[in-house]
């Protein structure tokens, strides 16, 4: 059994797990932490979560040691030059033309790499870009994509709901969003185009529903059946899931609806 801890570098990065080694850590912590190619100073997530051995499919890193006020303060020194590299990063992307958006720079802890986290629509050819930034700064360039929801997520906000956005709040991972899960809960109508978040994605509470309304809907019958109604057969046109109701072409001109448990297919 181990006992690990999540860490991030930036709000913008994954969670990475590590393993603790008997220091004894809290949500916010800052901790220096060996990963495969160089020192890092991190922030914990979680921490004391057990794991079985067998569950482990990769090698956990360990963590060496909460941050010192020394290592706060190197750290720190860096943080002051990243809005400069990130402005210089931007004025080289106008320059190459190119279709990113840079949203945020970070030193590494040894100050030995800058990573830049972008945005692009489609695949971009940024050699050239990485050429300049290295001959630039003198250190190595890793350019990280992230998605519109992470950039959303560290900006925060509020929601359509008018609460504060989940991304920001407490979702640690982004479920994959259909628009089939718009159109079970009835949300993609004829003028409703709300279902897009502030970063431009499917909202997330979509999902949260969606195995309720996956459950209703192994009663219904599917749009297009022909089923028996009081007043008389017809063809399902529609579905509401949550009243139990359905709407019925019982000829060409008359449209009914009727309740799900007054129907027979």
């Amino acid at each position: 059994m181990k006992i690990i801890a999540g860490i991030k570098f930036n709000v913008l990065d994954k969670i990475y797990n590590f393993d603790q080694k008997g220091i004894i850590l809290n949500k916010g912590d800052k901790v220096v932490v060996e990963t495969e190619q160089e020192l890092e100073i991190g922030t914990v997530v979680f921490a004391n979560k057990k794991i079985k051995e067998e569950e482990i499919n990769t090698e956990i890193k360990p963590i060496l040691r909460k941050a010192t006020s020394s290592d706060l303060e190197k750290q720190q020194s860096y943080n002051i030059k990243q809005d400069d590299a990130l402005k210089i990063c931007r004025e080289l992307t106008e320059k190459h033309n190119l279709d990113m958006k840079f949203v945020a720079a970070r030193y590494t802890f040894d100050g030995s790499k800058i990573i830049f986290y972008f945005t692009a629509e489609s695949r971009v050819d940024f050699r050239n870009l990485v050429k300049d930034l290295t001959k630039k700064f003198q250190k190595s360039i890793r350019l990280q994509q992230v998605g519109s929801r992470d950039v959303a997520a560290k900006a925060g906000g509020c929601g359509l709901c008018g609460r504060e956005l989940c991304c920001n709040k407490f979702l640690k991972n982004f479920e994959s969003i259909t628009t089939n899960m718009a159109r079970e809960q009835q949300m993609v109508q004829r003028g409703s185009e709300r279902i897009s978040g502030v970063c431009g994605r499917l909202l997330c509470c979509l999902s949260y529903e969606a195995g309720l309304y996956q459950e209703l809907k192994k009663d219904f019958p599917r749009i297009g059946d022909k089923i028996k109604t009081p007043e008389g057969i017809g063809r399902v046109v529609g579905r509401n899931l949550l009243t139990r109701q359905l709407e019925v072409k019982v000829d060409d001109k008359t449209r009914v609806t009727v309740n799900l448990d007054q129907t027979k297919k």
